[in-house]
This record gives structure tokens, C-alpha cells and sequence, in this order.
């Protein structure tokens, strides 16, 4: 009867061991894996905010815009009614472009 549970636990043990080493080894993989992934994600990131830092100059320099003094009315006024105008040009761009598509639409229903 002693052996039998001599064996039982030899065998629970050595079992317990070889599971705890492929466990241990498959964390470690999994570890140096992230590690790795993490490295990657840091220089993507670095990319990212160097495009970023580029593109926000880029858009800056394209449409710069200058401080209104309010003391001066007229320049006041005559910045807001620019800007007046060009928001008007966008919106009437916006409404043809959807009139356009919507005509488009209907043609496939007819």
C-alpha cells in the first residue's frame, strides 16, 4: 500500500513540475512578446506625434489666423463678414453636393 502512494505522488509531483515549467515558459514567451508589442507601439506612437506636430504646422501655415482687436470695429467687421462669406461658400458647396447625390439616389429608384 506504501508504494502505491509513493507512486501516486512521485507522479503528482513530477506532473506538477513539467506543468509548472511549460506554464512558466509559456508566460515568459508571452512576456518577451509584449515587451516587443510594447517597443513597436512606443516607436508607432513617436511617428504619430512627429506626423501630427508636422500636419498641425502644415494646416497652421495654410490658414493662418490673426488675433482680432476688438478696439479697431471696422477690421472687426470686416474679418467676421470675410469669414461670413467663406462659411456661406462651403455651405452652398455642402448643399449642391448633397442636391447632387440625392438626385443620384433617386435616379436608382426610378
Amino acid at each position: 500500500m506504501g508504494v502505491l502512494w509513493f507512486t501516486v505522488w512521485t507522479v503528482l509531483v513530477v506532473g506538477t513540475v513539467v506543468g509548472g515549467f511549460f506554464l512558466g515558459r509559456r508566460l515568459f514567451r508571452s512576456g518577451r512578446a509584449l515587451m516587443t508589442e510594447l517597443e513597436r507601439a512606443q516607436e508607432v506612437a513617436e511617428r504619430l506625434e512627429a506626423r501630427t506636430a508636422e500636419l498641425a504646422d502644415t494646416v497652421a501655415a495654410a490658414n493662418p489666423v490673426d488675433p482680432v482687436n476688438l478696439d479697431d470695429v471696422e477690421r472687426a467687421r470686416a474679418k467676421r463678414a470675410a469669414a461670413a462669406e467663406v462659411m456661406a461658400q462651403r455651405a452652398a458647396r455642402r448643399a449642391a453636393r448633397r442636391e447632387a447625390t440625392f438626385r443620384r439616389w433617386q435616379s436608382f429608384s426610378r
